[in-house]
């Protein structure tokens, strides 16, 4: 273990917020029981929001960003983690009242870590990381919600991010046929690899919402919200859901009730950063039996950690395709 290590800390001076290297010593990290060598932590469009303070994701200062981070225990006094087991970590208040993974080491809380499943290398899970494990937990929702592969297509928005790729993957692999909703359909080529069978530009989706629009869709996977999402739901077949995550064009939901009351349709909310233990594992090992590690490799790039903070410019502008792994 090093005296001391390298880190990246977020600093606020009045209203102005700054992003800058440093090195520190474990007794400058926070309470918790274990503590972990961080080798891979990710970049998720909230480390975007987070690193360049767009939006008040950091609740305490300074802080450590990264919302995920793989590596292997150090110490422990958690009955559950010894040294030398492999572990992953999504949110839990990471980069928001708890350092994050953009360090050497981390402590956190037993509680808080899932064992990483054997089929998984740590840059693996990073791979996934909070984009993929919140596309796992959407598609768990859909299947407690009934939506099985039969009962018609499922719409993908935001599709060429974290989460859409791996939704389109997995939903693939499942049996399910996929439309997937993207304001880049350069992409096309790249979302029929990971297993879409079809495109539609999000202008489809964008537009001023009716309360009822045709039915074209059994369920989806939303990380858009806004008018994205209130189209999804006017569009949603009898007894439909769709699963919402994100609200990378806005938190307002311009919609009616009536796709609710008419056509029995539900919104299922995905929460990653509270989902109890019991579920994440759950999450993790279905990730483990139902996601194509090649097509994993084919969405993911990887970067050091010096340079997060223009991927987060990047990731924020909609330039990022796929998953960002960084190396710590």
């Amino acid at each position: 273990m090093k005296d001391r290590f390298k880190a990246i800390m977020i600093r606020k001076d009045a209203d102005k917020q700054t992003v800058e290297d440093t090195e520190l010593g474990l007794s400058d990290l926070m309470e918790g029981d274990v503590v972990v060598a961080v080798s891979h932590s990710t970049v998720n469009y909230k480390d975007g929001l987070a690193l360049t303070g767009r939006a008040p994701i950091v609740r305490k200062f300074p802080m450590i960003p990264g919302i995920d981070l793989a590596g292997t225990v150090e110490t422990s006094s958690h009955p559950e983690f010894k040294p030398g087991d492999e572990v992953v970590l999504n949110g839990y208040g990471l980069s928001e009242t708890h350092f994050g993974g953009y360090a050497e080491y981390a402590r956190v809380k037993g509680d808080w870590l899932v064992p990483l499943p054997k089929q998984f290398t740590p840059a693996q899970a990073m791979a996934i990381g909070t984009a993929g494990y919140t596309a796992m937990l959407c598609v768990l929702a859909l299947e407690d919600a009934h939506v099985t592969p039969d009962k018609g297509n499922i719409i993908v928005t935001g599709a060429a991010g974290g989460v859409g790729s791996v939704a389109i993957s997995l939903l693939a692999k499942l049996g399910y046929k996929v439309t997937a909703s993207t304001g880049r359909v350069e992409e096309e080529a790249y979302l029929k690899s990971l297993g879409a069978s079809e495109i539609i530009p999000r202008s489809e989706l964008a537009a001023d919402p009716r309360a009822l629009s045709k039915e074209r869709w059994a369920g989806g996977v939303d990380s858009v919200g806004s008018k994205t999402l209130a189209n999804v739901i006017a569009s949603l077949r009898y007894g439909g859901a769709v699963a919402a995550c994100g609200l990378a064009a806005g938190m307002d939901l311009p919609t009616s009730v009536a796709p609710f009351i008419l056509r029995n349709v539900s919104l299922l909310g995905v929460d990653s950063v509270q989902m109890p233990k019991p579920r994440r594992v759950q999450a993790w090992q279905r990730l483990a039996r139902d996601l194509d590690i090649e097509k994993l490799a084919a969405m993911t790039q990887t970067i050091p950690l010096s340079g997060v903070r223009k991927a987060a410019e990047d990731i924020l502008a909609g330039k990022v395709r796929g998953r960002l792994v960084v190396e710590i």
